[in-house]
């Protein structure tokens, strides 16, 4: 349930980072910068372009960050996920490809690939062609990725780990009794033994780690301090867990996610445990087509592949202002970091 932008379809999960869910998350979004940690600075960038004025907002609307759920199907199933398994369509790689031809040629500066699981579609190929492409082609400043980390293997870093700038590994707690409980869990195997694995792999192989984390009722008591100094990511997203009607909540979802709601209180509680930890940050498609959240809801735009990004991204919901308050904009190329690898 990791609201970061604005989400793309229900069949090729385009979603922009520059979303505002600003009715949703208003009160949720908030950054604690990163001062110094031994993998580098973040800091905020301050915006490229603007303008006031309603005539003027169609020219200000580029999608500079975009997240591109670019499939559905996962191999986990926690339980307040907001983007379910409703198809196993996956967009075709040529088809991907133009249409991350189309953003790029409209200011896109950072694509994250995401899912349901990126690395489960055609072992990782699929989407290590996408970040390649990506990187070597469009020359995009930063590209990353946000996983659950079960698919992902030494050689594809390997393979691919050059054209990363950012692995983002979903982890929201420390304990396997409670990654269980949640289901962010395959069998016996260890999530967080895993987590370490690859932490070390993108030390290896010069990508920047990061980690993200759904605060939920079965994690919202525990203190995850020593566990995050450890593991030293470039930064640790910080989610509440928050409902979509029609996703985890309603009669159509797939998920149901009201008992790992917690309230505003609780998860304020949680972040001020956690608030010495330096990386923190707070944040509260599949037809290539942009999501607007602001409702409650996912209601999709059409296509860009048919009708092009700006009039697309016009029913987005996208509001630039949020996006640079929330921190939406920060140093987010490897090259950039200043990383001691």
């Amino acid at each position: 349930m990791q609201f970061s932008s604005v989400l793309a379809s229900p069949v090729l999960l385009l979603q922009l980072c520059i979303n505002t869910l600003r009715n949703i998350l208003a009160s949720v979004f908030l950054t604690v910068r990163t001062p110094g940690a031994r993998w580098g600075t973040m800091s905020s960038v301050a915006p490229v372009g603007g303008g006031e004025g309603e005539g003027r907002a169609q020219d200000v609307m580029t999608p500079t960050s975009v997240n591109y759920h670019f499939t559905r199907k996962c191999n986990y199933k926690c339980g307040f996920c907001f983007h379910t398994a409703k198809t196993s369509f996956v967009l075709p790689l040529d088809e991907a490809k133009r249409g991350l031809q189309l953003l790029e040629a409209s200011g896109m500066e950072k694509i994250n690939f995401s899912g349901g699981e990126p690395f489960l579609h055609d072992k990782g190929e699929f989407l290590g062609k996408l970040v390649q492409y990506c990187k070597q082609d469009l020359q995009l400043p930063s590209v990353s990725i946000v996983s659950n980390g079960s698919m992902i293997k030494e050689k594809w870093f390997q393979k691919y780990g050059d054209d990363l700038d950012i692995l983002a590994i979903s982890c929201d707690s420390f304990d396997e009794a409670t990654n269980q409980r949640i289901g962010r869990a395959q069998g016996r195997k260890s999530h967080v033994d895993n987590l370490h694995k690859i932490r070390n792999w993108c030390q290896q192989y010069k990508v920047a780690f990061k980690i993200n984390s759904v605060i939920n009722t079965f994690n919202v008591d525990e203190d995850m301090v020593e566990n995050i100094l450890q593991l030293n990511p470039v930064r640790w997203k910080v989610f509440q867990c928050l409902l979509i009607d029609g996703e985890n909540a309603g009669e159509k979802a797939l998920r149901e996610a009201e008992g790992f709601v917690i309230s505003e209180q609780l998860f304020q509680d949680f972040l001020e445990r956690h608030s010495s930890v330096p990386c923190l940050e707070i944040v509260d498609g599949l037809f290539m087509r942009f999501l607007d959240c602001r409702e409650g809801r996912k209601d999709p735009s059409k296509s860009i592949l048919d009708v092009g990004v700006k009039e697309a991204i016009c029913f987005s919901g996208f509001d630039e202002k949020m996006f640079l308050k929330r921190g939406g904009k920060y140093v987010w190329s490897k090259a950039d970091m200043k990383l001691e690898w």
